[in-house]
This record gives C-alpha cells, sequence and structure tokens, in this order.
C-alpha cells in the first residue's frame, strides 16, 4: 500500500497539470450532467418484509386505487363562518373538479360527498379534501404536485385558507445557506492557525470542495434513473466537505514539515502521500466500509442515503492522495515555510527542548493523574448517554416539517381542527374472500377497533370491486409520531389472531403512520447488532494496524462512550427540548435512523483519530521500548493535527444545524457533539490516560497471533526501507546486483552471496537442483530474499518485485517443456499468457517469426532439416527444446531471461551455447542455472565476450561462495 501510494503521489507532483486537468474535466462533466439530467429528490419510506409495506403491495394488486400515495387539501373558513356556507361549499366543490382534472390523481373524496368520512371539524370551520395519487410517491411527477397546489388558488379566491399536506408534499428541496458557508469559513480560520500560511490552508478547501462538487454531482446523475432521499446528497456534502478537507490536512501538515526539514519537496509530497495518505486511506476505508454496512438493514432509503456518503468519502480520499500532490507539484518549494516562522520552528522543535506546545502541556497534566482523567472521561461521557435510553424513534413528519412550510401549515390545521390524529390515519386491510356476510362482518370488526384504547374514529368497511379485500380507516388520538400511536398500531396487531378466529378475516395494518413505525421499529431492533458488527470491524482493523490487544479493545470502547453519549445528548435537545430555542430546534421524536447513521459515520472518524495519534505512539515505543515516553512523544506530534482536524469537522457538521432542514439539523447535530467527544475526550484524554496505566503490555499481541496477522506497514517503515534499497541500487547501474544476500528460507538458508552482472551479461547459478533454482526464482522475483541486499534491472528485491517479474521472463527447463503440441502453439501459449487484457491475441506472424529466430540459431545441416512453426515439440532433442523455450520467453520483450537446465551434461553442450549466444540479444541479461557437471557457457566466444559471473549456492548457512571473474 505505502509502496503504491508512494508512486501515485510522485507521478501526480511530476504531472500535477495533467492531474488537476483531469479533475477539472471529470468535475466539469459529471457535475454538469447530473444537474442536466434534472432528477428530482423523492423519499420512499419502503421497507420490504414488514407488515405494513406487504399490506400496502397487496392493495397495489387489489385495491389499487387506495395504495398510490396521498395527500390532503386543507381549507379552512375565516372566524364566524362555516365551509359548509354556500360560498365556501361551492368553491370546494370547484377545487375537487380541479384536482380530478390533474395527471396522476386517481380519486378525490370531497368533504361533502357521500362516502366521506369525517372531513369536517366539528366547529365547521376546517375541511380537508382526499385526494390519491395513482403511484406512490416516488412516482408523482412534480408537474402534478404544481397542479393540485394551483387549484388552492379557487378556494382562496372565495377567502378560504388553504394549505396541502400528506407523504407527497414532503420537502425534498436542497440547498446551501449562508450558514453552511459560515462553516467552511470557520474552517479555513482553523487552517490559516494551524498552518500560518494563507496558500497552505486553502489547498484543503480546494480540494475538498472539488469531491463534493463530483459527489453531488453523481448522486444529482442517479436521482434522475432511480429514487433517492432528500437527505442523501446534503448528507453526502455534509461528510464529503468535513473529510475532504481533514483527509487533506493529515497530507499537507506531513508534507510542510518534512519539507521545514529539508527535505525536497518531491521526495516530500510522494512521502507525505505514502505515510500520511496511507493513514487517509486506511481511515476513509473504514468509513466507507461503516457506510456500506448500512445496507444489510433492509432500509432501501437508508441504503441509498449510506451508498452516497460512501461515495462522497471514496472521492475525498481520492483527491486527497492525487489532486493535492497535484497541487504541491504546482506550488513547489513555495511551500516551503519560512525559517524562523512558527510552522518551521515547530517542526524542528527539540522533543525535550525550547518552549512546550499546547499538546505537549495537555499530555503532561493527563499523566500527572491518569486514574482521575479516566474516570471522569467514562463519567461525563456516561452520563451524557443516560436520556439515550429514553429515546423515541419516529420518520419525518408534517410535525417535524420547517415552520411556515406548507406541509407545516396543513398538518397544523388538521391538528387545530380535527385533533392530531387524522395527520397519521391507520389503514385496516380486511381479507374478506372467506365472509359471506360482508358488511355485517366489517361493521363488527370496526366495532372491535373502535374499541381500542386512543381511537377516537373509525370509517366504514369499503371493500374492493372484487369484494375480497376491504379497507377500514382508524384515526388514533395522539399524533403520528407520539408513543401511543405505536401502542395503538400494536394493540390492533394484536387483536388479528381474535378477529381471525371470529370471523374468518385476517387483517393488517398500513398507511404512512404504521410504516413509520415499522421502520422504527426495525431500526431500534438493528442498533445493537450493527454497533456490535462496527466495533467488532474496528477491533480488527486496529489490530492489523498497531499489532496490539490493548488498543484496540480501548479504542472500541471509547468509541461506544462517544457514540452513545451524542446519542444522550442528541434527545435531550431535540427530544426533551434543552436549548431548542437557542438552536432554532422544535423538540420532537429522533429521526429513526440517526443512531445508527451515526455509529456508521462516527466509527470511521474515531478511527482516523486513533490512527494519527497512535501511530507516532507505536513508532517511538518500537525504537525506545519506553511506554511512557512513548506516549507523550506521539501525542504532542500529533495532537496539534488531530485538534484542527476536529475543530474543521465539528465546525462543518455544526453549521448545518441553526438553518438546515429538519432532517438533516438533528444528523448534523450528533455528528457535530459526537466529534467533539470522540476527539477531545476520548482520543486526547481516556487513550493516553489509559496507555500509561497499561504500560508495556499497551503493546502485547500473543506470539501465535502475531505470527498469523498480516503486516500493515501505517507508519511506512517498509516504504523507508524500499527507497533506502532503490538509492543502493541507483547507484549500481548493472542488471544485478547482490550483496550478501541471502535466499531460501529462513531455517535453510542459501547464502550469503555477492555477485554483480552488467546488462547484457550472463551469470551462471551452479549447485544442487533445489538451491540453485531458489536462487533463480528468487532473482526472478518470484520467491522473497531472506536477507541482505539484491536488485534486478535497478528494482530491489523483494519490494520491487512487481517490477522485477515484468522485466524478467522465466523459460522452461528442456524436461518442462510441454511436448504435445508444437513449436508456434508453445510461443503463441506463451505469449497469450503474459499478454495483458486489453491486447489482442499474438499475431500468428509474430510466433512464426520467433520460431524462425530459434531454428537460425540452432542452425541445420541438409541432413538433419531447420524445424519450423509447425514442428512438433516432440521430435526435438532437449537442447532445441531448451532453445525454444528460451525464444518463447524472449518473445515477451524481457531485459532478463532465466533458465535452469537439468543435470544431465548433454543439455549444456557447446552447441546449445553457442545457440543461445546468437538467439539471445546483446542487450538482454541471460541467467542460467547448471549442474556441477554441465559443460559451462565459456566455451561459447560470444557469450564470454559479454562478461560471465559464476555463482555457486549451497544451503549450508556457514558457507560463501561468490565469484565474479569475466571468463574469454
Amino acid at each position: 500500500m505505502a509502496l503504491l501510494l508512494h508512486r501515485i503521489g510522485r507521478f501526480a507532483y511530476r504531472r500535477a497539470w495533467l492531474v488537476i486537468v483531469a479533475w477539472m474535466v471529470v468535475l466539469g462533466g459529471i457535475l454538469g450532467l447530473g444537474l442536466g439530467l434534472g432528477g428530482q429528490l423523492k423519499d420512499s419510506f419502503a421497507i420490504p418484509g414488514t407488515e405494513s409495506q406487504t399490506a400496502i403491495d397487496q392493495l397495489a394488486a387489489v385495491f389499487p386505487q387506495t395504495a398510490g400515495a396521498s395527500a390532503k387539501a386543507v381549507v379552512e373558513a375565516p372566524d364566524g363562518s362555516a365551509v359548509d356556507d354556500a360560498r365556501y361549499r361551492d368553491a370546494i366543490t370547484d377545487m375537487e373538479s380541479a384536482l380530478e382534472d390533474v395527471d396522476g390523481v386517481v380519486s378525490v373524496l370531497g368533504p361533502f360527498d357521500e362516502f366521506a368520512g369525517k372531513q369536517v371539524s366539528d366547529d365547521e370551520r376546517t375541511a380537508y379534501i382526499q385526494v390519491q395519487f395513482d403511484g406512490p410517491n416516488t412516482e408523482v411527477a412534480v408537474e402534478s404536485k404544481d397542479a393540485v397546489v394551483a387549484t388552492g388558488a379557487v378556494g382562496e379566491d372565495a377567502g378560504l385558507r388553504v394549505a396541502f399536506g400528506g407523504e407527497v408534499f414532503q420537502d425534498t428541496s436542497f440547498g446551501l445557506t449562508v450558514t453552511e458557508v459560515l462553516g467552511v469559513v470557520f474552517a479555513g480560520v482553523v487552517l490559516i492557525i494551524a498552518f500560518g500560511s494563507l496558500l497552505a490552508a486553502g489547498m484543503p478547501l480546494l480540494t475538498a470542495l472539488v469531491g463534493v462538487g463530483i459527489a453531488f454531482g453523481g448522486i444529482s446523475i442517479v436521482a434522475a434513473f432511480a429514487p433517492v432521499s432528500s437527505t442523501a446528497p446534503m448528507l453526502a456534502v455534509m461528510i464529503g466537505l468535513a473529510v475532504g478537507i481533514d483527509y487533506a490536512l493529515f497530507i499537507l501538515s506531513r508534507h510542510r514539515t518534512q519539507l521545514a526539514r529539508g527535505q525536497e519537496p518531491e521526495d516530500s509530497a510522494a512521502e507525505s502521500v505514502a505515510t500520511a495518505g496511507g493513514a487517509v486511506v486506511f481511515a476513509g476505508l473504514t468509513v466507507i466500509i461503516a457506510l456500506l454496512g448500512l445496507l444489510v438493514v433492509g432500509i432501501p432509503f437508508l441504503s441509498v442515503m449510506g451508498v452516497a456518503a460512501a461515495f462522497a468519502v471514496l472521492v475525498a480520499v481520492a483527491a486527497a492522495v492525487t489532486l493535492l500532490p497535484a497541487l504541491l507539484g504546482v506550488l513547489g518549494r513555495r511551500m516551503i515555510p519560512k525559517p524562523g516562522s512558527r510552522a518551521h520552528r515547530r517542526a524542528n522543535a527539540d522533543d525535550d527542548g525550547g518552549k512546550r506546545t499546547m499538546g505537549r502541556r495537555w499530555v503532561d497534566l493527563v499523566l500527572k493523574a491518569p486514574v482521575v482523567f479516566l474516570v471522569l472521561v467514562v463519567g461525563v461521557l456516561g452520563t451524557a448517554a443516560i436520556p439515550a435510553a429514553s429515546i423515541d424513534l419516529n420518520l419525518p413528519s408534517g410535525a417535524t416539517a420547517e415552520a411556515g412550510s406548507q406541509e407545516r401549515e396543513a398538518y397544523d390545521m388538521i391538528a387545530a381542527g380535527f385533533g392530531p390524529g387524522y395527520n397519521g390515519p391507520l389503514i385496516v386491510t380486511v381479507d374478506i374472500t372467506q365472509t359471506t356476510d360482508i358488511f355485517d362482518d366489517l361493521d363488527a370488526i370496526g366495532a372491535r377497533l373502535a374499541e381500542v384504547d386512543g381511537v377516537v374514529y373509525v370509517g366504514d368497511g369499503l371493500p374492493n370491486e372484487t369484494v375480497d379485500t376491504a379497507i377500514i380507516q382508524v384515526i388514533p388520538e395522539s399524533a403520528p409520531n407520539d408513543p401511543e400511536t405505536k401502542q395503538i398500531v400494536q394493540d390492533i396487531r394484536d387483536l388479528q389472531p381474535e378477529i381471525e378466529q371470529d370471523f374468518g378475516t385476517p387483517i393488517a395494518v398500513t398507511g404512512y403512520t404504521a410504516v413509520s413505525i415499522d421502520i422504527s421499529n426495525r431500526l431500534n431492533d438493528a442498533l445493537v447488532p450493527f454497533a456490535l458488527i462496527v466495533v467488532g470491524l474496528s477491533v480488527i482493523l486496529l489490530l492489523l494496524v498497531f499489532r496490539s490487544v490493548f488498543v484496540p479493545i480501548t479504542a472500541a470502547l471509547g468509541f461506544l462512550l462517544s457514540a452513545f453519549g451524542a446519542i444522550g445528548v442528541s434527545v435531550a435537545v431535540f427530544q426533551w427540548g434543552w436549548a431548542a430555542e437557542l438552536l432554532n430546534i422544535e423538540p420532537g421524536p429522533i429521526l429513526s435512523f440517526l443512531p445508527i447513521l451515526l455509529i456508521a459515520v462516527l466509527f470511521g472518524l474515531a478511527m482516523d483519530y486513533e490512527v494519527f495519534l497512535v501511530s507516532g505512539m507505536r513508532e517511538e515505543f518500537v525504537k525506545t521500548r519506553e511506554p511512557r515516553g512513548s506516549v507523550v512523544h506521539g501525542f504532542q506530534h500529533a495532537a496539534r493535527v488531530v485538534t484542527a482536524a476536529a475543530l474543521i469537522m465539528f465546525f462543518v457538521f455544526f453549521a448545518f444545524v441553526p438553518e438546515g432542514s429538519g432532517a438533516i439539523k438533528a444528523i448534523a447535530f450528533a455528528l457535530a457533539i459526537g466529534v467533539a467527544f470522540d476527539a477531545f475526550l476520548v482520543r486526547m484524554t481516556l487513550v493516553p490516560a489509559a496507555m500509561v496505566l497499561a504500560g508495556k503490555a499497551a503493546w502485547w499481541l500473543p506470539k501465535w497471533l502475531a505470527a498469523r496477522l498480516p503486516n500493515v506497514d501505517i507508519e511506512g517503515e517498509g516504504l523507508r526501507a524500499h527507497l533506502e534499497q532503490e538509492e543502493w541500487a541507483a547507484a549500481r547501474p548493472a542488471a544485478i546486483n547482490a550483496e550478501a544476500a541471502v535466499f531460501g528460507l529462513v531455517d535453510r538458508p542459501i547464502g550469503p552471496l555477492t555477485v554483480e552482472v552488467p546488462a547484457g551479461g550472463v551469470l551462471v547459478v551452479r549447485g544442487e537442483p533445489v538451491d540453485r533454482r531458489v536462487v533463480v526464482a528468487t532473482l526472478a522475483g518470484r520467491l522473497p530474499l531472506v536477507d541482505g541486499r539484491l536488485a534486478v534491472e535497478g528494482s530491489p528485491l523483494p519490494t520491487g518485485a512487481g517490477e522485477v517479474m515484468r522485466v524478467v521472463a522465466i523459460a522452461e527447463g528442456a524436461t518442462d517443456v510441454p511436448t504435445g503440441g508444437t513449436v508456434g502453439e508453445l510461443i503463441a501459449a506463451r505469449l497469450d499468457a503474459t499478454r495483458p487484457w486489453y491486447r489482442l491475441r499474438p499475431s500468428w506472424a509474430l510466433v512464426d517469426d520467433w520460431a524462425t529466430r530459434a531454428a537460425d540459431a540452432v542452425g541445420r545441416t541438409p541432413d538433419d532439416p531447420r524445424f519450423g512453426a509447425d514442428t512438433p515439440i516432440a521430435s526435438l532433442g532437449a537442447e532445441t527444446r531448451a532453445v525454444v523455450a528460451v525464444a518463447a520467453a524472449l518473445a515477451e520483450r524481457p531485459r532478463v531471461v532465466v533458465i535452469d537446465l537439468d543435470d544431465d551434461p548433454s543439455e549444456a553442450d557447446p552447441a546449445l551455447w553457442h545457440a543461445l549466444a546468437r538467439l539471445v540479444p546483446a542487450t538482454v541479461t541471460l541467467v542460467v542455472g547448471l549442474g556441477a557437471a554441465a559443460t559451462p557457457p565459456h566455451v561459447s566466444p560470444e557469450l564470454s565476450a559479454r562478461g560471465i559471473r559464476t555463482i555457486e549456492p549451497d544451503s549450508a548457512p556457514d558457507r560463501v561462495d561468490a565469484s565474479m571473474e569475466a571468463l574469454r
């Protein structure tokens, strides 16, 4: 990972304008296409598998006129008047006629119609018209909604107050307000303070905004073809902006520190992307995995939100590791902090000398009484989590709509005129296929429903045209989002066995309110399992990164404290109403998907801070084995960047609270509080206190587990070793360089061996078959090196094995060459196996060319005719098969060819060496494995002229036998 990121960072730095232009093209293309398609946001709260959704699906099949989306046109007469007055009654009738003409409307039920329920209030001032559409909310066209609203002019002209509500009029507007802009401004101020440079502060903002633009464009494209909830793009923008700034901040901070210490800009940019960028990729992947984990909950609208936010995080990570180093490449040395500046002094400050930083002073304070701070943090977060026990989950409704919106006005008018329960009527479906006395049974069932506590009205049963299903409207006394309504739904469902037994008519409860309750229950049930999955994932990931048992456990427990503390504070503010006026919040139920979404997002951010704080501690502990000093050293070097990152997150999230939409307010508030809790209380207080108390045990890992865990080089130690080896290889311009190289296995080493082979030279590896084949395979990049230094064509091994395998081709020995086909088929199969996926199959002309070259190299007398591409391999001798195998390997156009010949001396006779000298180009290095008794290649003057080096590997650990003589 680190090596790949290093190469990406260096490429982006060197090809800065190419990378920048590519990002701008992608931004313009995706954003332009998304806006051009004009996709509309549509809230769909369907949840497969629940009773309410199953009933809706059944109604769509047998009672289609009741299964579509619904709306209410609410009218209110002036004080002292009644809607039944002739003037107002005529206006309402005209509105009904106009509504019937709207495309997509299948039925209109007015307050004075024959089959109307209770649609006029007791004081006769308020009434509503029930409007039914022919499809679900996601399929109702904007033009149809506008046409419905336009009919309100008829009532308003008559003096009525008119408002429209219902699920189709939920506010799906998306837009940024001045407060969100202020959040970006606050983030910019934090960056200026952190870097001490306007130029440096602007770069994270630029990369984040580009990433957000691409994410929003991508979501807009999807919205043109599939339902996307109104919360999804705002959530993606909020998270994408926050993590985009933070990820760029981490990399840029490392780059500026390295520049202040004298590192060259290009090397620093590449190393920053490889080290800090590795942590960014890790943190981003944890956020993405957690967000995509929402897919397993099985709620479509929540899945869309998770995928949209994950896409925004993915783009933010890509921008941080590619666009940012490209910008650094454009600015070059202008990013170097000036000598004497605060950034320069901080980067070169000695750990124990000079003025102590704020981070150092804080960690010193914590470590004076770690037990006190540990107990204090647990107590504060535990207390903050107490309100979470009384959480009341619900979906957005008219009650949570913005004050002054049409949906909110309609909701308030219904609640004032009829009672809050009329805003959330329940629909009870009745299967009447087994009854012969339909209407009497429906009346009896309605009477049973009316006996349920909290029910204020039960409508008449209405059968469908095929008389197999009926619906009964039930109006609760309480509002749709009240806990009492949830109990009413449960009480009606509890009547199901009794009603089915008495009347033979199964019932089910549905409607928007029932759907909302089912979703809330499903999310509530999924919260704890999902949290355990996320915690388990965090333990595994941190176990891989830090190779410690204590660090993952404390990180996971700390995450749970901060997550449930944030949920508790959200309940106190949004549900209980604490400080609600100050934050421009109307108290009410908590969004049903807020807790699970908070856990998903906060998990990744918490792991982000954990990696940046603890990785420095681990790096220092590996060097010094001193636990307390390692905690202090790692903390003081990471505290500033983590503090800046957390403040940026907090400001960006909190900026969506005062003026954001109802749904996004709660999400933004919970994330802001969660970030503050996790960064400042857990990561920067609880973690150092706990690690100091644990001492060396904080870094304990069972040996059996350590042997089975892959090594995730998050600190870039492997990269630095690779760069040192690369520098060593670059100073020795030879095809093969080995310096005290040990091959084989740790418990069965071969070597050490030292040799240098020039480009186009010949390396002979002599010895036992197993030993020489291990050495040959290692030189080809197929086996790892045990110890020492080894480079092939300038690429160090084993870190550069990928590059080596691309320039080294292995030819089969004579006994390994398949004898069932022809010469041409062997060459073609070799070319086909090694060709890139985007290239066509090898042409026969190329195959025939290499077959001809092999035949020319072997040379035949008239009594022994030449072979060709169609010659069966079985008809060739061992030496000729070896030449053909080398020709097939050369067809790949390598710079080094490796072949191990068998122990039979006849396979390495002078004729074979002469043929190889003619076949192998002078620019290609030849590596040959030979038995001890085989004829050496120095019998060929052509090969001797190239320079022959011989090594004799032996698996005995105390034997070193290396020869660098050139035989002529």
